[in-house]
Parts: C-alpha cells; structure tokens; sequence
C-alpha cells in the first residue's frame, strides 16, 4: 500500500478544463488534478521548469467567463507523457485571491468530489 504525504487532497477533474497562460493567452494544457496547494497540468506546449506562471481555468465552464480562477504557479517538475508532445507538469500554487480561493475550496468539497 502507498503512503500518501501529500498536505492537501487532490481531487480529480473529470471535464475537459483548459489551462490558459494569461501572458500569452494561449491554451498551455489541460488540468488533470487540483488541490488548495497545486495542481497537475497535461501540458501540450513546452513550459520551463523552475519557472513561475500566471495561469487561468474555470472548474465550472469556459476559462475567460467571469468565474475563472487566476493563479500565480511555480513549474516544480515534469515528466514526459505517454502522448507524444505532451508532458505531465506539477504546480505549487504561490498567489490566489481569497475570493477564488473559496471558490477553489467549494469545488473541492463538492459531494462529487474523487480524490486521488
């Protein structure tokens, strides 16, 4: 049986969930998982590690809609992907307003949540 030394749960996102990099404002992936701390990107467009993004998505419809979640993220690691051109990225979330952070934590504790 695995351990788990994760601080926060992770639940999983079962919709197709854009991740768009609010500098560019081009789509950089795909959420696979999301907790109060981090989240884990399908990136399909290169990203650098050790680096810091500011990233945009909606855990309830389109990511530019009024309900989106801004965060400021460091790039901590990557792993390529079974898919070609795609690359498993793990995300600590730095910045997050309050507001969105009780958003975040109201889909998180949804009664549908799945957690891995």
């Amino acid at each position: 049986m695995t351990e788990e030394f994760r601080r926060a749960p992770r639940r999983k996102v079962s919709d197709n969930v854009p991740v768009i990099d609010t500098m560019t404002d081009r789509t950089v992936g795909r959420l696979s998982n999301v907790s109060e701390t981090g989240m884990l990107l399908i990136a399909n467009v290169p990203l650098v590690e050790d680096a810091l993004y500011q990233f945009r998505f909606n855990l309830g419809g389109p990511a530019d809609s009024d309900s989106a979640i801004e965060v400021g993220a460091h790039l901590l690691w990557q792993d390529a992907a079974h898919a070609s051109e795609q690359t498993w990225t793990g995300f600590r979330f730095i910045t997050l307003l309050e507001d969105q952070m009780k958003q975040l934590r109201e889909w998180l504790e949804a009664p549908e949540s799945s957690y891995e």
